[in-house]
């Protein structure tokens, strides 16, 4: 499988995601900001980072780099589209996906570990997970409060299109575990066909046993899958 890694100036996780993806024998590609073609892949990622330094708005200024026209073309043909932390925000500054991320509720940057628990199995991205089952990932963010309006979250409620939540470590979801302040507990959307998903998260940062953990290792497996 083909994989492509989209690199803005100020993207500080590009190398993690391409391990990662390496690990499962992706033929990778890293895609320079200001090119115009996408290699041919089966999954585009947009890593996390503080891409143009999150001067303006997170992600604002990397929405209208050359690149991203192919990687939108690309999203609404259907292809998969990973955006993370960084890469979510682009995502929605792009509109292929809906909503906004708002400053932190305790309006500081957060970095350590958080439990998710997972709450949708039928898609590309979470089918080798358990419904329920609840991870320790990472967070690295400043502007992780997700926010939409009434409408939009009674679709991703009923359709869905919400694949993770913030949870304790026993998969109680509820305000006090929730690290950022995001609507409803929510760390991660889908678009409605399913095919391009933005999370806080980061599951590049969680696949060796060794130096993090092994909860991120499922995500590039149910890729594969």
């Amino acid at each position: 499988m083909k994989s492509s890694v989209i690199v803005f100036p100020g993207s500080n996780c590009d190398r993690d995601i391409a391990v990662a993806l390496e690990r499962f024998q992706f033929k990778n590609s890293m895609v320079w900001h200001k090119e115009t073609e996408l290699p041919k892949s089966d999954i585009i990622v947009i890593p996390g980072g503080f891409s143009y330094g999150d001067y303006l708005r997170s992600g604002a200024i990397a929405a209208k780099s050359n690149i991203l026209s192919e990687v939108i073309n690309a999203g609404k043909k259907g292809a998969l589209i990973l955006g993370i932390c960084n890469g979510f925000q682009i995502l929605i500054e792009c509109k292929l996906l809906k909503g906004a991320l708002l400053r932190n509720s305790g309006l500081k940057f957060i970095s350590r570990n958080i439990f998710v628990k997972v709450q949708s199995t039928t898609n590309s991205f979470f089918n080798k997970y358990s419904k329920n089952e609840v991870l320790k990932l990472n967070i690295a963010h400043n502007e992780g409060n997700y926010f939409t309006d009434k409408k939009h979250l009674e679709e991703l409620e009923n359709n869905q299109l919400i694949p993770i939540k913030y949870c304790d470590e026993k998969g109680n979801i509820n305000l006090k575990n929730n690290p950022n302040g995001s609507i409803n507990n929510i760390a991660g959307i889908f678009n409605k066909d399913k095919n391009i998903l933005g999370m806080m998260p980061h599951p590049e940062r969680m696949v060796d046993k060794i130096l993090s953990g092994e909860d991120g290792l499922p995500l590039f497996m149910s890729l594969m899958n």
